[in-house]
């Protein structure tokens, strides 16, 4: 059983992603039309799980694909059916099809609980994947698509797990085309079209999120030309980032942020966590559970984690000593909170601090979102998600 944050080793069978902006824009259509090209060259190709969410259309194109039947796993009174990775296995295709990476297993003792745990196991196997995702998914796009769309994405896929992928496909429709394929019932019962339509499926949403597809596949496109432009040059030197946060929840999203940045420039990450007593004083079971995630977070984005602890006046004088010490070049933080005047004439505020004495060092500050705002931010979203591409 793998461990959600850790790197696998070196897979041997090649991995390929088909990339939406959003449900019904055709992924496992497109996926399920290719692979026949490629059975027709003689590839052995399975499909391993799919899930046609009812679309008949989708299901056409099936046509005489070989299906790896699923497991049977029983959870509390139900039966629930899951992809059979060990079936997979012993099949041993050359190309599996994977539909819905993103997905949640049902607990099974011993298993893996989640689908793209499962694409690793059966890369490691040798055989190649082909699946699909849509771009809300992705770990690091999680705040600016709650901001967006004003819903919290339960589940979702690491980063670094995308970036193993020897190609991302981006299937692609107008916003226009998929809100009427939901007016057809071709993505949803024609019960629940009023209401998505009304939600998620707003063109304003949909608009946004196509963009983050795009970007997000036109970033991988740049990474892989960098990459071999690497192979040919002498590299240059590594800029390093980091992000300073405490057990405060917006401390995730300052990760995500400062991972998207450090991606894009192929930067090192470094997460600070400046702690105003020391932790054998001992934290309260909500500041614990904060900081578990704030680590956990930190380890699959692979950066590495410095942990210090300074009184509340000092906390910006710290940051900037293991700026100094690190030799960072672009420091993230939070938005301060608001705070009474009185306690500003004895705790100077620590990003002006950071300001005024972090020499040759980048500061960028990222707005503070409360844990109750994205449903009504996401109202506004839409006009708006220009205005910050990182």
């Amino acid at each position: 059983m793998l461990s959600n944050n850790k790197r696998p080793t070196v897979a041997s069978g090649r991995l390929t992603i088909y990339v939406g902006s959003a449900p019904g824009v055709g992924k496992t259509y497109k996926m399920l039309q290719d692979a026949h090209v490629v059975r027709e060259k003689g590839v052995d190709v399975v499909i391993g799980w799919l899930e046609t969410h009812g679309r008949q259309e989708t299901w056409a194109q099936v046509k005489d694909l070989e299906i790896i039947p699923p497991k049977r796993v029983w959870f509390g009174d139900h039966e629930y059916a899951e992809m059979d990775v060990a079936e997979i296995k012993r099949r041993r295709p050359q190309v599996a099809l994977i539909d819905e990476l993103a997905h949640s297993n049902v607990p099974e003792a011993g298993a893996n609980a989640k689908r793209y745990q499962d694409v690793i196991e059966v890369l490691d196997a040798g055989i190649d994947v082909v699946t699909t995702v849509n771009i809300q998914h992705l770990e690091s796009l999680y705040d600016k698509v709650a901001h967006i769309t004003g819903v919290s994405v339960r589940e979702r896929i690491p980063d670094w797990f995308v970036d193993r992928a020897r190609e991302l496909k981006l299937v692609d429709v107008p916003p226009e085309t998929l809100q009427e394929r939901l007016k057809q019932g071709k993505i949803y019962a024609l019960n629940k079209v009023e209401s998505a339509l009304a939600h998620f499926f707003q063109l304003g949403n949909l608009s946004a999120l196509r963009e983050l597809a795009l970007l997000e596949v036109a970033d991988d496109v740049d990474a892989r030309l960098d990459a071999i432009r690497e192979t040919r040059l002498m590299p240059a030197t590594r800029d390093k980032l980091m992000v300073c946060v405490n057990y405060r929840p917006h401390s995730e999203q300052l990760i995500r942020r400062g991972w998207r940045i450090a991606d894009r420039l192929s930067a090192d990450l470094f997460v600070l966590i400046v702690l105003t007593s020391p932790p054998e004083r001992g934290l309260s079971q909500r500041e614990q559970h904060l900081l578990d995630n704030i680590r956990a977070l930190s380890q699959q984005f692979n950066a590495q984690v410095i942990t210090r602890v300074a009184a509340a006046p000092t906390i910006g004088q710290t940051i900037v000593q293991v700026a100094n010490e690190l030799g960072i070049s672009q420091i993230i933080m939070g938005q301060p909170l608001s705070r009474p005047r009185w306690r500003t004439l004895w705790a100077e505020n620590p990003v002006n601090y950071v300001l005024e004495h972090a020499e040759f060092v980048d500061l960028l500050v990222v707005f503070n979102v409360r844990a109750e705002e994205p449903e009504r931010q996401g109202q506004n979203a839409a006009r708006h998600h220009r205005s910050a591409k990182v």
